[in-house]
């Protein structure tokens, strides 16, 4: 019985989970452009690139991860968060992906950037530390971070990783 109140209680928070992230009825998908909306081109007939920001955060553990954004409006909210502009929905919200990237070489997980969110509050269940998800990767997606998904309480973004 214990077993099945817990499966029962890891759905739940599962289902709870998935409603944070999903969109609001009208709501564009990330990275549409509103109705009417001009396309920015480079030249005839070219597509511009995709924007693409870095940023860092850190955690309770004084840890720190790097993320790659590449919605406008995402980015835009990170960097408003930094300015101190947004101060209510700044902790980090994401669906981990458990295999590194070249610009955050020292962890074995990325966050997947069309999933990146920014919170207030969140449920108990997607909280993790940095360096806790690293040590338990591999229990990621059940009980542990249901689907993937990490919520980290304390996480703060620290600054914005400009290429050189």
């Amino acid at each position: 019985m214990r077993r099945i109140a817990g499966r029962i209680g890891s759905l739940a928070a599962a289902a709870v989970l998935a409603l944070t992230m999903a969109q609001p009825a009208g709501a564009q998908p990330a990275g549409a452009q509103p109705a009417g909306a001009q396309q920015r081109t480079e030249g005839p007939g070219t597509r511009a690139p995709d924007p693409t920001a870095l940023f860092e955060f850190t955690d309770v553990t004084h840890e720190t991860f790097v993320f790659r954004l590449t919605d406008v409006n995402r980015i835009q909210k990170a960097r408003d968060i930094l300015s101190g502009k947004e101060k209510e929905a700044t902790h980090v919200m994401a669906r981990i992906v458990p295999r590194p990237q070249f610009y955050n070489p020292r962890w074995s997980y990325h966050i997947n950037p069309d999933t990146v969110e920014f919170f207030a509050f969140a449920i108990e269940v997607c909280d993790a530390t940095i360096p806790y998800i690293e040590e338990h990767l591999d229990e990621a997606g059940g009980a542990f971070l249901p689907g993937y998904y990490w919520c980290g309480w304390s996480t703060k973004l620290t600054r914005e990783i400009i290429p050189s």
